[in-house]
Parts: C-alpha cells; structure tokens; sequence
C-alpha cells in the first residue's frame, strides 16, 4: 500500500470519528447526559470514547449489551453520512478498555495453565469481539496457540500447547 493510500484511510477514519462524534454528541443532548468524546484512530478503526457523566452506565447496559447497540446505531449513522459500512470502536465509561485487560488476563492464566500441565483448556462461549482479544494475548505467549471451536453463540477459543 502506498503512503498515499494509507493518509486517505486514515482521513477517512477521522472523517468517521468526527461523524460518529456528531452523532453522539446529539444523542447524548436527547438523554440529557453529560459526556466528553474523544476520537482517535488505532490501526485501520475510528475508535470513540464518551466518559464523564454518573449517567452513562445506561447506556452500556448489562455486559454491554447497551453499549453494542449504541454502537450499531452509530455504525449506522456513519454508514447513512458517508456511504460505506464503517467498523468504528465505541467505548463509554471505558468499559471496552476494562473487558479489553480482563479477557488479555483470563488469556494468559489459561495459557500459563497450559504451559505447566501441557493439557489444552477450553474457555466459555465469547463474542468475536472477546476471542480476539484472547487470541491476541495467547499470540503473545511462546509454547502455546489458540484455535475457535463450535458455533455462534456458543463458540469458544480453545488454547492448545505447541
């Protein structure tokens, strides 16, 4: 890819940010919550941040289920604005960053299990969105790999010695 392409796809992904900002910012407005939002680019994403407000705990929800919502729903905004799907991250009350450490954990005590009794481990049924921060830190760790098995919504990451 040249330079050229990778600056337009990272404008793109601010443009994405600024219109997820607007976006939310309104909503927020609806609520009547109060909120800062952030925008910043990690890799090839827009990823937006709300924090402040007591308030926003509704809108992540129960393990984030309002929170995946609000971000469909912004997806969708940004989709209508510019034309194309985006896969922006949102994160509110920095809940995505704290499941994020959680699951990076979980990852390596499992693989550190595995390690010392040379036995593969299975782990609960996770989101997409949770396996790959699993697969992610289980990339990290030297003498294990990690592998999906089953089928939506019971698919697991398994962790297996090398």
């Amino acid at each position: 890819m040249s330079k050229k392409n990778i600056e337009v796809s990272e404008e793109r992904l601010v443009e994405e940010g600024e219109v997820a900002g607007d976006y939310l910012e309104q909503l927020l407005d609806i609520l009547d919550f109060d909120g800062d939002i952030d925008l910043d680019v990690e890799g090839d994403r827009a990823i937006v941040s709300i924090d402040g407000g007591d308030d926003l705990d509704a809108l992540v929800g129960p393990d984030g289920s309002v929170l995946d919502a609000v971000q469909e729903l912004t997806r969708l905004a940004v989709q209508q604005e510019l034309g194309e799907r985006s896969r922006l991250m949102l994160d509110i009350s920095g809940w995505r960053a704290a499941k994020r450490q959680a699951l990076s954990e979980t990852g390596r005590v499992a693989a550190q299990r595995v390690l010392e009794s040379g036995e593969s481990a299975e782990l609960e049924p996770m989101n997409p969105f949770e396996r790959k921060i699993i697969h992610d830190a289980i990339a990290e760790i030297e003498g294990v790999a990690s592998d999906s098995t089953g089928a939506e919504p019971h698919r697991r990451v398994i962790i297996l010695p090398e």
